[in-house]
């Protein structure tokens, strides 16, 4: 009996100090992604403007921007990459894109820009350029498909 009641205690206690290991929470998948060619007005912080492309269920659109302001010094041209989410429609993707409440980072690697317009839709940017940072510009970022 002694011995049954010892196995018990040990593993309760067993169960008590060992931690639930499951999955990380889910990252929702992508629904499309982006890539843009921005130009800066201005050495240092400047407004730029640009084009790229954004993919789609399959296809690739040209899109259009402006408004994203640009940290760097000495680059005029920035490439940036990203993933769009809650993209239902093609036509949900034009707007103007505010800063994302608590999100500092784009948790690809590196510090970046998340902003989503009025529609919910979400995208998460990182320049390709060293040593470049993106940011809002003072109204935010227009991003549309080009027509």
């Amino acid at each position: 009996m002694k011995r049954a009641l010892a196995s018990l205690l040990a593993l309760a206690a067993l169960a008590c100090t060992s931690t639930p290991s499951g999955p990380p929470p889910e990252q929702p998948m992508p629904d499309a992604t982006i890539k843009i060619e921005a130009t800066s007005v201005s050495v240092g912080v400047g407004y730029s403007w640009g084009k790229g492309t954004l993919e789609y269920q399959g296809k690739t659109y040209p899109i259009t921007m402006s408004g994203l302001m640009v940290v760097a010094v000495g680059v005029t041209k920035v490439e940036a990459t990203g993933r769009v989410y809650f993209l239902k429609n093609l036509g949900d993707f034009d707007g103007s894109y505010g800063a994302k409440k608590g999100s500092s980072n784009v948790g690809e690697g590196g510090a970046g820009v998340v902003m989503s317009n009025e529609k919910n839709v979400e995208v998460r940017m990182v320049a390709e350029n060293s040593g470049v940072t993106l940011s809002l510009g003072i109204s935010g970022v227009k991003l549309a498909v080009q027509k």
